[in-house]
């Protein structure tokens, strides 16, 4: 992509808020009462670098607080940076959090014109395209009353019908599509969709992995304000996983992901050696991390007859297996398998607990074997199997070892349907 056109670029982006204990600090320090420092800071970005060429759709995702929204809002100008450079070439539209851009005692109308002002539209050309917006919005008679009065189903539908239909060239969203329902949801990313083939930039933070995998072709993972890599949506989103439970590990030698926070370091996992699986295809490059309290020793499938095999017959019944080993008495550990896809979307799986099937303690030194069995109804493809062993330790959730995309697995198909299940259908012609 070196030689692409570049739609925005970010460098060394520095963003510090000063936190204070009560309003009288503040007027202390701004009236320079006392050499004394009353505040504290709190560093929302630190040094993050990021490049996105045009007609790429990127995501944006990590924890609360993480920088993703503050990131946002500099890009679009809402904010401005304490350090760093953002260069954007072309014209922004953003749907940042609700109420952004919109005057609360405006009706619906008024506040079209009013955001389309703000990006730079001429009265005349917000008029062209008003049915439109009216029409993707559909809010009804709504349109014509104060947007103070809207639900915050309405009040997305509505923004979201701005920000699109004023031809953008690059499109910001922050979460916002999480308000609204599921069929004005499928409108926008059938939306989103439509602005991929049509070249256009689309930057967009949510917590919907499914959403990020499906559409993103490239992700950011941000935690406590450092960029901590980019990559596909499938490495992110396992690397966003160990971030949730506190293992993620700093690749070497990436000289982009530099983490200030040792802790992170310190939480690498060696790699599990000796693990047998037999009648699979074993992944040279899973992803494994975690406690190491208990440790999964053996997987492996088997079809309906007892045959190892990494190939099912679509329709016919398989089981997956799993030994653990116990390095420590654990309370109550959770057993779990997740079948994904190729692009890294979680398609099916389940656990000992969801399914009431293991709720005992274990002392260190025991070997447990667990086997899931079940129909096979995902259509014809290749898929991935992530197995894991997880628990609560008082009430913090913990991971004792997770092998992701661990397996290859095949499905083998004479009769596939729409999307990633078939329900079995049985039709009657009358």
């Amino acid at each position: 992509m070196a030689d692409e056109k570049i739609a925005i670029q970010v460098e060394n982006l520095e963003k510090i808020y000063k936190l204070y204990n009560k309003p009288s600090d503040r007027l202390r320090e701004t009236l320079g009462f006392g050499r004394q420092k009353r505040h504290i800071e709190h560093h929302a970005l630190k040094g993050v670098d990021l490049t996105i060429h045009q007609g790429e759709t990127i995501g944006i995702i990590g924890t609360n607080g993480s920088g993703k929204s503050t990131i946002l809002k500099i890009i679009t100008g809402v904010l401005n940076p304490t350090g760093g450079k953002v260069v954007v070439n072309g014209r922004i539209s953003a749907l940042l959090e609700l109420g952004a851009g919109f005057n609360m005692e405006y009706n619906g109308i008024e506040n079209i014109y009013l955001n389309g002002t703000m990006i730079g539209f001429s009265e005349k050309e917000i008029e062209e395209k008003m049915d439109d917006i009216l029409a993707f919005a559909d809010i009804g008679e709504y349109v014509h009353q104060p947007v103070k009065t809207y639900s915050s189903g309405m009040f997305v539908r509505l923004a979201f019908a701005v920000a699109i239909n004023i031809d953008p060239e690059i499109l910001i969203v922050d979460e916002a599509l999480s308000v609204g329902d599921v069929f004005f949801q499928a409108k926008c990313y059938h939306k989103f969709e439509e602005f991929k083939k049509m070249g256009k930039t689309i930057v967009f933070v949510s917590h919907d992995l499914s959403s990020i995998s499906k559409y993103c072709d490239r992700v950011v993972l941000l935690n406590q304000g450092v960029k901590l890599g980019e990559g596909s949506p499938k490495e992110m989103i396992d690397a966003y996983k160990q971030v949730l439970v506190g293992q993620y590990t700093v690749p070497e030698n990436d000289g982009d992901n530099i983490l200030e926070d040792e802790k992170l370091r310190a939480l690498a996992a060696g790699k599990t050696a000796g693990i047998a699986a037999a009648g699979g295809n074993i992944n040279p490059d899973l992803l494994e991390y975690g406690s190491k309290k208990a440790v999964i020793t053996e997987y492996f499938i088997t079809d309906e007859k007892g045959t190892k095999t990494s190939a099912i017959i679509k329709g016919s019944s398989f089981h997956i297996h799993m030994k653990v080993h116990m390095e420590e008495d654990i309370a109550a550990p959770v057993f779990a398998f997740t079948i994904k896809n190729s692009k890294g979307t979680e398609i099916t799986g389940t656990n000992t607990m969801f399914e009431k099937a293991f709720l005992e303690s274990v002392k260190a030194g025991e070997e447990k074997e667990i086997i899931f069995t079940q129909e096979m109804n995902l259509q014809g493809g290749e898929y991935l199997l992530s197995l894991g062993v997880t628990g609560y330790e008082g009430s913090d959730f913990t991971v004792y070892h997770r092998l992701y995309d661990v397996l290859n697995l095949t499905v083998i198909s004479d009769k596939d349907t729409v999307g990633f299940y078939d329900m079995n259908s049985s039709i009657r012609v009358i």
